[in-house]
């Protein structure tokens, strides 16, 4: 995440730039860690000043970039738009001609005398469009935050490469406050305070480029918790504007969940530490908007909105932390060459997003039973909710072809889905394997023998994988990745139903209050500027048993008028809503006004349901029972 420290005076800065003697005896730039500066106590406007010293090179040219494309992203996130006033440094303090050849690249001539380069970097939560997701602004948990009091360092953001030097050690210096509080995935290598008391400068190691990009850190007014899973050090640090939450009150959840799924993964134990960096949007129009997580190797950077209720906030993060902790086993330790030698600017994609996300989501989803967390039919049900979310979008598209061409369209479009028939896939798989294996192996196992064969530092070849897997488990598995996976012919799901002694039916199905029907029960008309009621209300039953009717005009409610300005913060907690809560709702019916104060009760939907066959066979609930509790 986002974490500054600063430099001070200009002492401090030379030092870490470098001597400006001119002696032909300086490290060669191929073998000189390249250090850098990120300093916050000079923060002007909005904008973080940055300087990096690459050591002396021997080319007349170079190349500095910031990154186009990040990884786990899948999206053009292009950071260097968010760098301003770039100039090179000779020996003697003079600026070198810089050409900006594009939106990430700035080429510096007379490189033999470079010293350092130096820029500003504006932050690109306070860009967001709404909806967070929006034009192309970095998905929030990816961006970046420079607030007085908290500092998002996602530092991809802050920090660029230069073209030959992707591979060279870095340090990196980041000057902040004393009073700040720091978190970091980097190991600090020590720390640094001013005479006066008022200012420590932290220093960090990082092996190579990736290092910095896959290290997030948090500044400011944040508070932090600790805790051990097996081995693993957790820990988690939140920033709350508002101080609604705090990381003790996240801690429980956090924790039980995170046992579970040490739990579920058994003996595989990737990293000796996990960050989890929480920052919690209180919703103004220049707060983030992109709710959701970025996985790092070791850590996870998360985005929230301030306003949900602690339980909802909680089973959020359980959704979303536990697909990102899952990560440690892919791409961590199972990942292709493209994963592994990632190019920044021109970069391409493996084949295998089934994998990377959807069978991340999968374990995410799967362990919660599993582990007891969830009930059975709270798992079919987020499983009937993938198959209709997946079948919303273009089901007869090749996964494999959409994952190596994602930033293109047609396919880009289709990225959640990557979360939706992703995990399907990695279900059906699941499924195959424990049928091959009469219930002793599963998907899990699959994983933890690539993971034995490949690790962290060796890549698998993108085009062998499925070959590889199927030598590895069993001939129903080819035909199902030809037709499904490879192919474009939409998964029939009712037949791996079948084959754990399940089926879908009909009947009620207990939703959340701002759904019925399947869809949402809330529409605009942006002509009036109002919120009002679709069809939809009537597939709610609390919404039904209230009177409300389709086209009631949506006024307040619990005192916020609703205004196309505040659906979506108002919502967001209606969402939220649990049965016992009191309510108060004012709705407009033809210009009369509709007063609902009451007790909210739960409320549910007709809809499809996963239940249990009457005529299952033994075996088949014994493959049920090894695929749920395996």
């Amino acid at each position: 995440m986002k974490k500054t420290l600063a430099l001070v005076g200009m002492s401090l800065l030379l030092a870490a730039c470098g001597s400006s003697s001119k002696s032909t005896t300086a490290n060669l730039a191929t073998n000189t860690p390249i250090a850098s500066v990120i300093d916050i106590t000079k923060v002007s406007d909005d904008k973080v000043p940055v300087t990096i010293n690459p050591g002396r090179f021997t080319t007349d040219t170079v190349t500095y970039r910031l990154p186009k494309v990040v990884q786990g992203t899948y999206s053009v996130s292009d950071f260097g738009k968010y760098i301003e006033g770039l100039q090179a440094f000779d020996y003697d303090g003079n600026t070198l001609p810089v050409n900006k050849i594009d939106t990430n690249s700035w080429i510096i001539t007379n490189a033999t005398e470079l010293d350092y380069v130096s820029y500003l970097v504006n932050d690109t939560f306070d860009q967001e469009e709404v909806g967070g997701i929006g034009g192309d602004v970095p998905f929030s948990p990816a961006g970046t935050n420079i607030e007085p009091d908290n500092y998002v360092l996602n530092l991809h953001g802050f920090i660029g490469y230069f073209d030959s030097l992707k591979n060279n050690q870095y340090t990196l210096d980041v000057i902040a406050p004393a009073d700040f509080v720091r978190s970091s995935a980097l190991q600090q290598s020590k720390a640094t305070t001013s005479a006066d008391g008022k200012v420590i400068t932290s220093s960090y190691f990082a092996p190579r480029y990736f290092d910095i990009t896959d290290n997030p850190m948090m500044y400011g007014n944040l508070d932090v918790e600790e805790f051990e899973i097996g081995g693993i050090k957790i820990v988690l640090s939140v920033y709350s504007p508002n101080g609604k939450h705090t990381a003790a009150s996240m801690k429980s959840a956090m924790e039980t969940m995170m046992k579970g799924q040490k739990a579920y993964m058994g003996d595989i134990d990737s990293t000796p530490r996990y960050d989890i960096y929480v920052y919690l949007s209180e919703g103004k129009a220049d707060s983030p908007k992109g709710f959701g997580a970025l996985e790092h190797h070791t850590s996870t950077v998360v985005v929230m909105p301030e306003s949900m209720p602690q339980k909802a906030l909680d089973n959020s993060m359980i959704d979303i932390v536990s697909h990102e902790f899952f990560h440690i086993v892919t791409p961590l330790s199972v990942h292709s060459e493209d994963v592994h030698y990632f190019d920044y600017n021109n970069p391409t994609f493996s084949k295998h997003l089934w994998m990377y996300e959807g069978v991340t989501e999968y374990f995410a989803t799967l362990f919660q039973v599993d582990q007891g967390i969830v009930s059975e039919t709270d798992f079919y049900n987020k499983i009937l909710g993938k198959i209709s979310a997946s079948r919303s979008m273009n089901d007869s598209m090749s996964f494999t072809e959409m994952s190596e061409n994602v930033l293109d369209e047609p396919y880009a479009s289709q990225y959640y889905n990557v979360y939706q028939k992703g995990a399907l896939i990695g279900m059906c798989l699941d499924i195959l394997i424990r049928e091959g294996s009469n219930g002793n192996r599963g998907i899990l196992s699959l994983m933890k023998e690539l993971s034995n064969k490949y690790g962290k530092n060796k890549p698998f070849e993108d085009d062998a994988l499925i070959d590889e897997i199927v030598a590895m488990t069993y001939p129903s598995l080819r035909d199902f990745f030809d037709a499904h996976v490879i192919g474009n012919t939409p998964i029939p799901y009712e037949d791996f139903f079948e084959k754990v002694g399940l089926e879908i039916g009909e009947g009620a199905v207990e939703t959340n209050y701002i759904q019925g029907n399947g869809a949402l029960i809330v529409s605009a008309d942006q002509s009036e500027g109002t919120i009002f009621f679709t069809e939809n209300v009537l597939g709610n039953s609390f919404w039904k048993a209230q009177g409300a009717m389709p086209n009631d005009v949506i006024k307040a409610i619990d005192g916020t008028t609703v205004t196309l300005q505040t659906a979506n913060q108002v919502f967001q907690e209606v969402f939220s809503w649990e049965a016992g809560r009191e309510v108060s709702v004012i709705l407009d019916r033809g210009g009369k006004e509709i007063v609902i104060n009451t007790t909210l009760t739960p409320t549910f939907t007709t809809g499809k349901r996963i239940i249990e066959k009457d005529t299952a066979t033994p075996d088949q609930i014994a493959l049920r029972n090894a695929w749920l509790k395996g």
